[in-house]
């Protein structure tokens, strides 16, 4: 499977059970980078609008630049109703802007899937002189609660490549993306809570995990209930999160 194809069949439960980012970040961005209202952006894997949609309401006009058809239409559909918002068919690698269009460059969970020496060169060719590049997700917490470390072991033992796309393992590319002027690191909280049919969603969201063609997959949802059920509490789980932002200038 493409890497661009991956997210095909899981567009609905992506839309609904993946996180949003805090409110918190705009303002930091503001004081931090000179994020204004009238900054152009461009928002590299776009993928449903979840960031996009977070600078579309500061006021930000936004390319959403997104290979995936049904991810990108999902966003279309999300953010029809901002006029501000350009959605492109394009990649981290051939975003088809014109040359030094956008004030800054934001990129979300997409960026593990970039071929970061191309993209490289790509973000220095659409960015206007002294642009910033800010990398934005929210990364799991894998012992911050009995559930969340059974909850790894869980993606460890089900999740088809896990190990291979987990985010811990991009951070050789942020550092080769920003190597010539280094970058910043800034920290949020955020979490989501879940019934099981919200944990089953998240789950599902997420290309590892067998898809409902796959052979093991009533066995998975069989081991989530169990997973759920041990360690539910009032009903429901919590998934804490630390939302990262890596921030920097690429060298000229």
């Amino acid at each position: 499977m493409k890497v661009t194809e991956r997210f095909s069949d899981r567009v609905e439960n992506y839309v609904k059970y993946r996180p949003n980012y805090p409110k918190e970040i705009i303002r930091f961005l503001e004081n931090e980078i000179g994020l204004a209202s009238t900054s152009i952006i461009a928002d590299i894997g776009s993928g449903t609008g979840i960031s996009s949609e977070m600078f579309l309401k500061n006021g930000n006009t936004v390319y959403g630049i997104e290979p995936n058809r049904e991810m990108r239409e999902a966003g279309e559909k999300l953010l029809n109703s901002y006029s501000n918002f350009y959605s492109i068919k394009g990649s981290a690698e051939d975003t088809s802007l014109a040359n030094h269009i956008v004030d800054h460059i934001t990129v979300g969970q997409a960026f593990h899937w970039f071929d970061t020496a191309k993209a490289a060169i790509e973000f220095k060719r659409i960015i206007k002189k002294d642009g910033w590049v800010v990398l934005i997700w929210n990364e799991r917490e894998t012992n911050t609660s009995s559930f969340l470390t059974a909850y790894e072991e869980f993606l460890n033992t089900y999740g088809s490549d896990y190990k291979e796309v987990n985010h811990v393992n991009v951070y050789g590319s942020i550092e080769q993306l920003f190597s010539k002027k280094g970058y910043k690191l800034k920290s949020f909280p955020n979490s989501q809570i879940f019934d099981y049919r919200g944990l089953e969603g998240r789950v599902l969201s997420s290309s590892y995990i067998p898809s409902g063609e796959d052979s093991k997959y009533f066995l998975v949802l069989a081991e989530l209930q169990k997973l759920f059920d041990k360690y539910k509490d009032d009903g429901s789980v919590i998934f804490d999160y630390t939302t990262k932002i890596f921030y920097g200038q690429l060298a000229s």
